[in-house]
């Protein structure tokens, strides 16, 4: 039988690879305290606060307390047996520790999880006791003075130097190193597993067993004999020999998705009711292995490549979710090449997982969104370590240049700015955190101060009380975001274009605020630093299209109208006066003024604009012929090519739809919204 110590040891050993490679700036400065070692503080703390939690909510003694713990959690990963072994091994002395009103950080301190190293400061979560600290620490190793327990604390932490566990921990370490998944039969960077790197993060792979079959691929044969980009379309129409791949396919100009990230683009995520005492029930713990085997990230539900719905009730899709709902061929054609504390400086060690091959993949969207890690670190004197912006060029291009090598021709290529990050401090510093709600002890300054005084803060210079260190954290910040503006404007590539977007967080707290929502729920509350990713995200995009997209799309629009509509000039003011007014402005340039009223005192048009803002299909109506329709009306929804059939008079012809499914969605939206009422309306205001 294997040692109780040993099953102890592999069943935490997602947890702590997760931990190491957490969502906390890399750094390769030996100096600086064990990451592991601050890790393991704050996990201990936070264990031991949960149980005595526990006990209170629901009255009952602390090895009562432990117990109902271990009850909610999952066999899998052996997370139930290990939590009872922890218990068996500790829980007397932690009793005697609780019973005796010693606080979780002097249990971690007695028990030597928590280390106040010579000349470092003390680092605590809690109120210092009233008695000095010396006197209360030395009062509690008195208590458990002959505990056989701190030999197992004092040993090394490193689970990986156990020979039973030294290969598998290699692998591991080197799938979330690399950021390739850990199943891979045929080595062509997809899985058919999901976790550990695999189709949470980038397409599921269809088979597994040939390299030459992947998601996002052009189709070998127009997939006649298999599905060869795994997007389900192969195979032949008995009724006409077509192949389905070239009649749902062909000129749809699929494309990808991929997010080159850090931990706030992989979603990294802990549960609230992990550590909420007075939520914790059976189901709270779930999702845990998956979790930990994902590096605490959810990549299957982030903003960028989430395909699964969120547990939270938000409605809104993923941006991959957008492609594959305008066009069907673009099914499992994701990639989330995020990892935890990424950053310009370190992606080169891992972007060589991207998966794009220029002569046989299709064009591919790629948002580099490294928001974070190039001005943040846990270090005491995080300045620094900050990314100049003469390095960040010199990063960058070099990206870009892999980029250019692999991306096929008519890719994309979008910059996020860097946020202002004192939106932190100054919405959170006050509020109470997770684990101080039920005594009101622990506030986010306090967590904070915390994770700084143990050097394991994912960003000291926005976490922190000095407003200074705040301001120059945020003055890099745009000193960075200004360097990718540059290089978007001023550098050219043969394979893709160049875009630049700012990451507006202000203008992102104040649409969450118009929607009813207060500014700290933008933020992980556990972590309290990485933003709702889903929720930003998708405000990010809200905002792209209100702002960016004023001056890009107003200006392809208007120019599309002027070379399409030159039947009648008032048509194109209609059409534009519409887009303004979708835009949230007024239509005066283009049009008389009374025409915003004669549009909103027209009911239906109105509701079109208002329900509708040009970015929803209309009911039977599916742009490329997502769904229903045949032939011709596969690409010409149903309702328009009603209308030209019946109105061989009317203003609108078919080159018009045939130019205007050219154009992207929120475009061909607004104008289908427009042209449908307006065929019906525009002869009245014309008169």
């Amino acid at each position: 039988m294997q040692s109780p110590w040993k099953i102890l040891m592999v069943a935490p050993l997602f947890l702590l690879l997760s931990l190491q490679s957490s969502a906390f700036p890399a750094n390769d400065d030996q100096s600086r305290p064990s990451h592991s070692n601050g890790h393991t503080c704050v996990g201990c703390v936070l264990v031991v606060s949960v149980i005595e939690q526990l006990a209170q909510v629901h009255n009952s003694t602390v090895q009562a307390s432990m117990e109902r713990l271990c009850s909610y959690l999952p066999e899998k990963l052996f997370l139930k047996t290990t939590c009872y072994l922890v218990i068996d091994k500790f829980g007397s002395d932690i009793i005697k520790l609780l019973s005796a009103d010693m606080n979780a950080d002097v249990v971690c301190h007695t028990l030597e999880f928590c280390k106040q190293n010579t000349g470092q400061p003390l680092c605590h979560l809690y109120p210092l006791p009233k008695e000095t600290w010396k006197f209360t620490l030395q009062k509690a190793r008195q208590i458990v003075k002959k505990s056989p327990i701190l030999k197992y604390s004092r040993s090394g932490s490193d689970i990986c130097s156990l020979p039973v566990l030294a290969k598998i921990c290699q692998k591991i370490k080197l799938a979330i190193e690399q950021s390739v998944p850990f199943k891979d039969v045929d080595s062509d960077k997809y899985s058919i597993f999901p976790t550990l790197r695999g189709y949470h993060w980038r397409g599921r792979d269809c088979n597994d067993s040939d390299e030459s079959v992947y998601p996002g691929r052009r189709p070998d044969n127009w997939d006649v004999h298999q599905d060869s980009n795994c997007n389900g379309i192969w195979g032949v129409d008995p009724k006409d020999g077509v192949p389905y791949e070239k009649k749902f396919c062909e000129g749809s100009q699929p494309r990808g998705i991929i997010l080159l990230g850090d931990s706030a683009g992989a979603h990294f995520h802990i549960s609230p009711e992990w550590i909420t005492a007075s939520q914790m029930s059976l189901n709270s713990f779930i999702n845990l292995p998956t979790a930990l085997t994902n590096e605490l990230d959810w990549p299957q539900l982030s903003g960028a490549t989430g395909f699964l719905d969120s547990t939270v009730g938000i409605k809104e899709k993923s941006i991959y979710l957008r492609l594959w709902k305008r066009n069907h061929c673009n099914h499992r054609d994701y990639q989330n090449i995020s990892r935890n504390g990424a950053s310009s400086r370190n992606l080169k060690k891992f972007i060589e997982s991207l998966s794009r091959n220029k002569m046989l993949d299709y064009p591919a969207i790629v948002i580099y969104a490294m928001i974070g890690n190039d001005v943040c670190s846990g270090k005491s004197d995080p300045v620094p370590a900050m990314t100049t912006p003469e390095k960040l060029c010199s990063n960058i291009m070099q990206t870009l240049k892999h980029l250019n090598s692999h991306l096929p021709n008519g890719s994309h290529v979008i910059f996020y700015g860097l946020p202002d990050g004192t939106f932190l401090w100054d919405n959170l510093h006050n509020r109470y955190h997770p684990l101080g709600q039920l005594n009101k002890d622990v506030t986010y300054a306090q967590l904070y101060s915390f994770l700084n005084c143990l050097q394991v803060s994912p960003c000291h210079g926005w976490m922190s009380s000095n407003k200074t260190l705040r301001t120059l954290t945020s003055e890099r910040a745009e000193q960075l975001s200004n360097t990718l503006k540059k290089i978007a404007a001023s550098e050219k590539f043969t394979n893709f274009n160049l875009f630049y977007m700012d990451f507006a967080f202000h203008e992102i707290i104040q649409e969450w605020q118009k929607r009813g929502g207060q500014p700290w729920q933008l933020i992980e509350p556990v972590d309290g630093f990485h933003p709702n990713e889903r929720k930003s995200i998708l405000l990010q995009g809200m905002l792209m299209t209100s702002q960016t997209l004023d001056n890009q799309e107003w200006t392809q629009l208007t120019s599309w109208i002027k070379g399409n509509l030159t039947c009648h000039s008032r048509t194109r003011e209609w059409l534009c006066c519409c887009w303004q007014i979708i835009s949230g402005k007024r239509c005066s340039s283009s049009g008389p003024k009374s025409w915003e009223r004669r549009i909103r005192s027209t009911p239906r048009l109105n509701r079109c604009l208002e329900t509708k803002a040009g970015t929803e299909p209309l009911r039977n109506t599916h742009p490329w012929g997502a769904q229903g329709g045949r032939g011709l009306g596969k690409l010409i929804p149903q309702t328009l090519w009603g209308l030209l059939h019946h109105r061989p008079k009317g203003l609108f012809f078919s080159s018009i739809f045939a130019k205007c499914l050219s154009l992207n969605e929120h475009i061909w939206m607004t104008v289908q919204c427009c042209v449908l009422l307006g065929s019906v309306t525009l002869p009245l205001f014309l008169k």
